[in-house]
């Protein structure tokens, strides 16, 4: 077989906010109980941002712990693509900002904003730059502060969201056989804008307004969109869910999660779930759900992982990577 260049993972990191938020701690802010989100989410604690922590210090820091595992220096990366719907300002780019922090004066960086798809958009973006030989070694990162764009007042939403950050390094190499990403599929439309959105902008209302969301409606599509990506992921790569090692799905609703794995007929013992103790990160779950599972020994080189996600627009999509 003749060598291709493929994009490699090399490592991965994470990082949390320091404050941990239990469901218990809602008690006075709204009408809600441990039960009623654990019931309907799956989520019993998330980190929430602190004075001094934000979508760059975040980043920073898990970008920090991928080359740390790949045992590499921040001289070594010529591309970031860093994923969030809540960069730190309005411009320069988030991602220009933890080159800055990294000491990185060479190569470019940019931001990419697909919400809760966001990582899935990152990672396929950066694959293209490195197989066409635009960069040799990327930080992909998927870093949020959404618990600064809630509503405290509406239980239906404030309720569903944590902060935090999670970082992958890739590198192109000419690689024998299929390790490296294999296939991505992405897909939008903004038909379904209302359904979950945040009611603020720059060139709208001048702020930076608050998230909202339609959760039957946003379920009710959910299982649907992203079975369909991964099967059209299957379609393209000649894989099936028999062979699947490892399915890491965004991590919003412990019920979504639950009802597209057994849609895909991927066993429960094979999902990587953190959306417990993490909440929904939006484009930061999948990294962070990767850097737990690389770390505590389920995720092995040479195993075949799933991702996929769904967010706000709506965006959805999937990837599959021979680790």
């Amino acid at each position: 077989m003749n060598a291709s260049i493929r994009s490699i993972v090399l490592g991965t990191g994470s990082a949390l906010p320091e404050r941990v938020m239990t469901n218990r701690d809602f008690d006075g802010v709204v009408e809600t109980s441990d039960e009623w989100i654990r019931q309907r989410t799956g989520i019993a604690e998330r980190h929430i941002a602190g004075e001094g922590e934000t979508t760059v210090s975040l980043g920073e820091a898990a970008a920090r712990r991928a080359l740390d595992a790949a045992s590499l220096q921040p001289a070594d990366i010529d591309l970031i693509v860093l994923a969030t719907a809540t960069p730190d300002h309005t411009f320069p780019a988030s991602a220009v900002q933890v080159q800055n922090r990294l000491g990185i004066h060479h190569g470019f960086a940019f931001d990419v904003h697909a919400v809760c798809t966001g990582f899935v958009y990152a990672l396929t973006t950066a694959d293209l730059y490195l197989r066409s030989g635009l960069a040799k070694r990327a930080l992909v990162i998927g870093a949020e502060t959404f618990s600064r764009i809630l509503d405290w007042s509406d239980r239906t939403t404030c309720v569903l969201f944590g902060d935090g950050a999670g970082a992958i390094v890739l590198e192109a190499r000419k690689e024998e056989g299929d390790r490296g990403v294999l296939v991505s599929k992405l897909r939008s439309d903004g038909v379904h804008k209302e359904k979950l959105f945040v009611d603020g902008g720059p060139s709208t209302t001048g702020t930076v307004g608050h998230l909202r969301m339609e959760g039957r409606e946003v379920f009710r599509h959910a299982v649907g969109m992203i079975t369909d990506v991964i099967e059209d992921s299957f379609a393209e790569s000649g894989f099936s869910a028999e062979d699947i090692d490892w399915f890491v799905p965004h991590q919003a609703n412990r019920r979504i999660i639950d009802a597209s794995a057994k849609k895909l007929g991927i066993p429960s013992e094979k999902v990587v779930v953190t959306v417990e103790k993490h909440g929904n990160t939006s484009a930061a779950s999948i990294p962070l759900a990767l850097d737990i599972a690389a770390r505590d020994g389920r995720i092995q080189r040479g195993q075949l992982v799933l991702l996929e996600a769904m967010g706000g627009g709506f965006t959805w999509g999937a990837c599959l990577i021979r680790w």
